[in-house]
């Protein structure tokens, strides 16, 4: 299991100097930086300015920073590389990716860039194209992650979003699909109404259990529902650790099963139930930090 969590991911406006200053100081595990949606045509330039004095800055202490660029083929995309290459970001996002021969050009474009070296690439799949080649961008040797633009998706497939998001699971789960085959990192889209923590809730909720690692976010407000969401919860902790003793207890009888609660525990068990444990600690530490 990695050490970094992606339960919440931010959008934050690459422009917006006074919101950039303010994550600095919001609970979220991972910022995106947007270069793309979040800033006109016109200012294009002064944004970029603006997020690489931030960068450079510093202070987002543990938080992922991930920043996403404008597509290669826009006017835009290659000057935010050479731009952002001496803020030393964790991820580059590149959206509406649709084959995988886009996530290459993007790698070999960082390759010139000393500062981009460790920088790791992630995908926004967006457009029905990049679905139905979901498999194909999550095998590429270059990618180490996805994020779902769901709005995007939702618009060009020409369906209504309900509660239950079922016009949309099939992509979604294909997609998850995907990335756990590939073992790369797999995000979900935001949830638009930022005021409704009812329907954020549930729809976090969904995403974790369709196989997610995290949701990105349009507003702070939505950082503590999403973050309690993906973690374990107290139930599952005890039930956790409760599998691993039992486990252990069984092993060392003889016995290649355990029974917890009416219910067998395989190794398959126990290997979840670690990664449960490890989770809870890694939350739990990265808690303690940010509040002192």
């Amino acid at each position: 299991m990695t050490s970094h969590l992606y339960r919440s991911v931010l959008y934050i406006p690459g422009g917006r100097e006074s919101a950039l200053k303010k994550a600095r100081n919001i609970p979220t595990d991972a910022i995106i930086f947007d270069l793309e949606d979040a800033v006109a045509a016109t200012e294009k330039a002064s944004a970029r300015k603006t997020l690489v004095q931030q960068l450079l800055a510093g202070g987002y202490g543990r938080r992922i920073k991930i920043v996403r660029i404008n597509s290669l083929d826009t006017p835009w995309g290659f000057a935010d590389i050479a731009a952002i290459a001496k803020t030393t970001p964790d991820v580059i996002l590149l959206p509406k990716v649709n084959i995988a021969a886009e996530i290459l050009e993007l790698s070999g474009e960082m390759s010139k860039y000393e500062g981009l070296k460790k920088t790791k690439i992630w995908a926004m799949v967006e457009t029905p194209r990049g679905i139905l080649n979901a498999p194909e961008i999550a095998d590429c040797i270059e990618l180490d992650g996805m994020v779902m633009g769901t709005n995007d998706l939702a618009k060009d497939l020409n369906i209504r979003l309900d509660s239950t998001r079922s016009s949309m699971l099939s992509a979604l789960s294909l997609c998850v699909l995907a990335a756990r085959a590939a073992g790369i990192t797999i995000i979900d889209g935001v949830f638009n109404a930022f005021k409704d923590d009812t329907g954020l809730r549930c729809e976090a909720v969904q995403g974790r259990d369709l196989g997610f690692d995290g949701k990105t976010l349009i507003h702070p407000a939505q950082v503590d529902i999403v973050n309690k969401a993906f973690a374990p919860s107290s139930t599952e902790i005890d039930l956790a650790q409760r599998q691993i003793v039992a486990f252990k207890e069984a092993s060392q009888n003889g016995l290649g099963v355990a029974v917890v609660d009416g219910k067998i525990v395989e190794n398959l068990h126990v290997e979840a139930a670690h990664a449960t444990i490890e989770k809870s600690e890694i939350i739990l530490e990265m808690e303690t930090l940010n509040n002192k």
